[in-house]
Order: C-alpha cells, then sequence, then structure tokens
C-alpha cells in the first residue's frame, strides 16, 4: 500500500452543530454541507494542509454505509497533531478551540520531547493534540 491517505473522516452525532463548530469556531475552510439531497450522503469536506481533507458525516450514515452497528466512541482511540510553528500559537488555538466549545482535557504544558502541547475534545468527543514540535515543523502552505 502506498501512503496516499488523503481523507480522514470524523463520524459525528449532529453534522450541523459538528460543520459550524469546525467551520465557525476552528476557521477551518469548506463549501459548506453537501449530499443532503441522498440519503446517508450528507457530509462536510475541509482542506487541510498537504492535500488532505477532513469529512464530517453523521454516524449513522457513516454504520449504515458500512454495515457496522452504531457504537460508542472511543476518546483515547486516536487523535489528531494539529501543529503549529510557536509556542504561543498553541495557546492561541486551544483558547479559540475551548471557546468554540470544545472540552479541554490537558491545558498546554511543555513535552518530554521539548516541545509545547495540550488536548482537547471536540462536541462529538473526537481527541486533538495541539502541538509545537521543533523537531517537526509544519510547512506553510499558501
Amino acid at each position: 500500500m502506498k501512503p496516499r491517505i488523503s481523507v480522514l473522516t470524523l463520524a459525528v452525532g449532529d453534522l450541523d452543530r459538528a460543520f459550524a463548530f469546525y467551520r465557525d469556531g476552528l476557521g477551518l475552510p469548506s463549501e459548506g454541507i453537501v449530499g443532503r439531497e441522498f440519503e446517508h450522503g450528507a457530509v462536510a469536506f475541509f482542506k487541510l494542509a498537504g492535500g488532505v481533507s477532513l469529512a464530517l458525516w453523521a454516524q449513522k450514515d457513516l454504520a449504515h454505509d458500512t454495515g457496522l452497528p452504531v457504537a460508542p466512541l472511543c476518546p483515547t482511540g486516536f487523535s489528531i497533531g494539529h501543529n503549529v510553528t510557536t509556542r504561543d500559537e498553541v495557546d492561541a488555538t486551544m483558547a479559540q478551540a475551548e471557546r468554540a466549545g470544545a472540552t479541554i482535557i490537558k491545558r498546554p504544558q511543555d513535552t518530554f520531547y521539548g516541545g509545547y502541547a495540550g488536548y482537547f475534545r471536540d462536541p462529538d468527543g473526537h481527541l486533538w493534540e495541539i502541538v509545537w514540535n521543533p523537531a517537526m515543523m509544519p510547512v506553510d502552505e499558501p
């Protein structure tokens, strides 16, 4: 398998609420919720760095598409790492997430590897790490 991951899909309980959190609260760019005309088809896409997209899809629709039952979220099953360029940006991003309705899990603090990071959960419980890691700086895109 070649490393061609292009979309990360988060299953959400309320697509409109989740869309507002990510677009209005966090400021991620999106053209809106599409596919409402299809049963189980409504989804929102957000463009991320490196050509990757974040998708939000109602959990019941993802369950329908896969044939798997709806199951509770395991908040420690995975985390999404958002790398920033400064320590101050970690604090600013965490504050922005909290204002948008996120639950702060771990306030930003120094890390064992010489960085600075904190964790929050979005309204559906998905875990995000906001991290400044001087050994793994993000490449800003135009």
